[in-house]
């Protein structure tokens, strides 16, 4: 059988970064492949190729049959190819409808048929299981939602090829599953879907083959019946992971962080108590929607607070001032870090010393020297894969842009670090990178309350696990009772465990 998409011998160059040689790729009409490796190995760079996003330096591209060259995303579009990007690319002032036909919206004498596009768009959101009105404002949904719709969208357009780019990374464990069966369906129908996760047990699950490139190579193929966590984590690092999760556990110290009645705006029938102390791991556990990230942000002084107390080592904060829990020494590390955590026209340099211009500045004049330096710090610290200082931040892979964010506030030695999904959409090493610095600073006194939807996460990393549920706290487990079915037990309440025991995807 013909393949329905061949790739031979792509290479792309970037100033000063390789980032794909002479790759090699083919897709089968109706099959699910799986493209992995490390932030940086090429995966991104490849299927904005493929897309018609980027060109590349070399190599020839065959679809159908065909030899073609896309030089831009509309060519590939029309031709079946559909790019689901993982830093969703939407239009957060306009209809979910609007979203999801935006240039090509059905028309008659140039009137949008608006009745039309909404009937058709309400059909795929119904085929998703995307449980929102078409004629809702994109920016009110949340993150999950908006995967959704980005998904629904590439359903739009026909596609016989559809890319999904870690599609699964801000979805609950329900829309997860819902994902799962529609890919299942489409394949079914003879529809392509080329696979890219970092949830490696998904890999494992849904695809039929999958392609491992390492530092801009291929670095492997597994076929049916070689797909295992072992054998793609050997392929995608080159070496075996001996200690994924890093964590010793100590006694605590003193309490660093203590919230008491706390009542975080849009949640306001449960008060808030908890403490962090020093040296301390915590885990903020629950489902998607349960009020985690809101208490995250209350703490910080992101989300109105309409009652209560925080304190931070003793002292009392101002409700609502970010300023004012900074100056505390918080600081935050938040899920959406392209949006919320990063600026991504500046520099990688410029990001790294955002946080700490006080620290950098010579009688209100940022201090180049002094900039650069603690810069440079940061980036042999973390080992951030980047040019220069001067590269541009939006041209870095995921994880090297979640460890800038990770700099950024680090470089303020903070007190108490709340992090928010902090590992989300890295790969595997990043990963260890990531849990290995939070460790590191917990040994040094800081106190860490992080939130996470992966389960193996909050076991391996958790001193303690906070459980919540519809807004409220449902329990707390310290390290040694906590294990996925007591979490799980608490996060969907009596009665609420799903028949294998486990909210699917987390």
């Amino acid at each position: 059988m013909e393949p329905l998409l061949r790739v031979e011998n792509l290479s792309k160059s970037f100033p000063g970064v390789q980032a794909l040689r002479e790759v090699r790729l083919h897709v089968m009409p109706g099959e699910v492949l799986g493209v992995i490796g490390e932030n940086g190995a090429g995966k991104s760079t490849l299927m904005k190729i493929l897309a018609g996003v980027q060109r590349p330096d070399g190599g020839t591209l065959f679809w159908r049959g065909a030899e073609v060259r896309f030089s831009k995303p509309s060519q590939a579009i029309e031709a079946g190819i559909s790019l689901i990007h993982q830093e969703l690319n939407l239009a957060e002032n306009l209809t979910v409808a609007e979203n999801l036909f935006l240039g090509r919206l059905p028309t008659f004498w140039g009137v949008i048929q608006t009745r039309q596009m909404r009937q058709q768009a309400d059909a795929l959101l119904s085929r998703v299981g995307l449980e929102v009105s078409s004629s809702a404002s994109l920016g009110k949904l949340s993150i999950a939602q908006r995967q959704m719709v980005e998904i629904a969208k590439s359903l739009s357009s026909q596609a016989r090829l559809i890319i999904m780019d870690e599609p699964t990374s801000s979805l609950s464990g329900h829309e997860s599953a819902n994902l799962f069966r529609l890919i299942r369906q489409l394949k079914a129908d003879g529809v392509s879907i080329v696979y890219i996760s970092h949830r490696l047990a998904e890999v494992a699950d849904l695809c039929d083959r999958v392609e491992v490139l390492r530092d801009g190579r291929n670095a492997s193929t597994l076929g049916a019946g070689q797909i295992d966590h072992d054998r793609m984590v050997e392929a995608m690092v080159g070496r075996e992971l001996s200690r994924y999760f890093p964590h010793e556990p100590k006694p605590p110290g003193e309490v660093r962080l203590e919230l008491r009645g706390v009542r975080v705006s849009g949640r306001t029938e449960h008060p808030i108590d908890l403490e962090v102390r020093s040296g301390e791991i915590v885990a903020l556990a629950g489902l998607v929607g349960a009020g985690r990230t809101e208490v995250l942000e209350a703490i910080m002084g992101i989300r109105p607070v309409k009652g209560g107390s925080i304190r931070v080592d003793g002292k009392e904060l101002r409700l609502g001032r970010v300023r004012s829990s900074i100056a505390a020494g918080l600081a935050m590390v938040p899920e959406d870090r392209r949006h919320a955590g990063l600026v991504s026209s500046m520099q990688v340099g410029e990001n790294l010393t955002l946080a700490s211009l006080d620290r950098v500045s010579t009688y209100g004049f940022i201090s180049g020297r002094i900039d650069r330096r603690f810069a440079h710090e940061q980036v042999d610290s973390l080992r951030i894969k980047t040019p220069s200082l001067e590269q541009r931040v939006a041209l870095l892979s995921g994880g090297n842009q979640q460890k800038i964010v990770f700099g950024k506030w680090i470089m303020r030695s903070p007190n108490v670090l709340l992090l928010d999904e902090p590992t989300r959409g890295v790969d595997i090493g990043a990963k260890q990178e990531i849990y290995g610095l939070m460790e590191r600073l917990a040994e040094q006194g800081t106190a860490i309350l992080f939130v996470s939807s992966e389960m193996e996460e909050i076991l391996g990393m958790a001193d303690r696990a906070i459980v919540m549920r519809e807004g409220r706290i449902e329990g707390q487990l310290p390290r040694e009772q906590m294990s996925e079915r007591s979490i799980t037990r608490l996060a969907f309440g009596p009665g609420g465990i799903t028949p294998n025991g486990v909210e699917s995807g987390h």
